[in-house]
């Protein structure tokens, strides 16, 4: 059994339209590969493997995002709170380091996206922040070292 992820339901929805523009791909790629086939011999046919490859393609799309959509927990905001971070939370955090200040949305990894401010919980940094709170100091393992945060503020 896979692994719930836990998903805004904004998140959901994405998901659930990306799958249907993936699923509505499928007799295009049909046709493609329909129209190769008809001109010839197969075993010479860039076209014919290059539609076939685009198929395989689209498949394995189509089947990460049905896991994605049949996996996703949609998480209540009306169960959120500020005491300590964790999903759908509004974190501004200090690098202790070089006194950058930062904030960011905590998401699941199928909403990451950092340069809208939204950072995964499996990342090292929100995997450290996750169950903190405000005024904590915490430790995260970052392929370069150990980043020290100071949480400054929780929001939703």
């Amino acid at each position: 059994m896979a692994e719930a992820h836990y998903i805004s339901q904004e998140g959901l929805d994405k998901l659930k339209k990306e799958l249907a523009e993936a699923l509505a791909q499928r007799p295009v790629i049909s046709a493609a590969i329909a129209e190769a086939r008809e001109k010839g011999d197969l075993s010479e046919n860039a076209e014919y493997e290059s539609a076939r490859e685009a198929q395989g393609l689209l498949e394995l799309k189509i089947a990460k995002l049905q896991n994605q959509v049949i996996n996703a927990k949609v998480l209540d905001s009306s169960q959120l709170n500020t005491d300590q971070v964790q999903m759908l939370n509004r974190v501004k955090v200090e690098n202790l380091s070089n006194h950058r200040v930062m904030e960011f949305t905590i998401v699941g990894e199928s909403e990451a996206d950092f340069t809208q401010g939204k950072l995964a919980a499996t990342t090292p940094i929100g995997k450290a922040l996750m169950g903190h709170r405000k005024g904590e100091t915490v430790d995260a393992k970052v392929p370069s070292g150990i980043i020290q945060f100071k949480i400054l503020d929780i929001s939703l």
